[in-house]
């Protein structure tokens, strides 16, 4: 378990005790497209989400993690990975508990989740994705250090609407002067 100066910790995902509560924390379709893109149903139902986390273990690595606040509830969820010959580390499906936000959890939990890729993983860099509609989530990632790096036009479609996605890398302090 890793824990910030302030108010958080990470922890791994344990699905017997954490799904009942991340499914509730998005109950609006558009937000949920947001969220995953459209690769889980709406709304997240326990065998398609576990498909999901399954689908980018086996082919990209990734591990499932909880924040929780100091009484130890989980108030965030994030899936990270690391390929080791890149030394990129890769942010997922990052998600705060709607009653908590704006009250700097999100922000705290990326500041955990991006030194554990530094200190844990050896990752020199830390990319994510995010659709361009998602001022709260990109204004949150920039808080955190994470920058522009390229965009793809139109990625996503969302009823009516085409979202382009953008990508955001934070590189470690430790190599600042390479390119990104």
């Amino acid at each position: 378990m890793l824990q910030s100066e302030k108010i958080l910790s990470i922890r791994p995902y344990d699905p017997s005790r954490d799904f009942e509560i991340i499914k509730n924390w998005i109950t609006v379709p558009r937000e949920h497209a947001m969220w995953c893109a459209g690769r889980t149903k709406f709304p997240i139902e326990r065998e398609d989400f576990a498909r999901l986390l399954d689908d980018i273990a086996q082919r990209c690595g990734d591990a499932p993690f909880i924040a929780t606040d100091t009484d130890g509830k989980p108030v965030g969820f994030f899936c990270y990975s690391v390929n080791a010959e890149s030394k990129y580390g890769m942010l997922k499906f990052v998600m705060v508990d709607p009653a908590q936000r704006g009250k700097g959890y999100g922000r705290e939990m990326l500041r955990l989740a991006v030194k554990y890729a530094f200190e844990f993983t050896g990752a020199d860099r830390v990319k994510l994705c995010v659709l361009s509609v998602n001022a709260g989530a990109k204004r949150c990632y920039e808080s955190v250090g994470f920058t522009y790096c390229g965009t793809d036009e139109g990625a996503f479609r969302y009823e009516n609407e085409i979202w382009d996605r953008c990508h955001m890398v934070k590189v470690n302090d430790r190599i600042c002067g390479d390119s990104v």
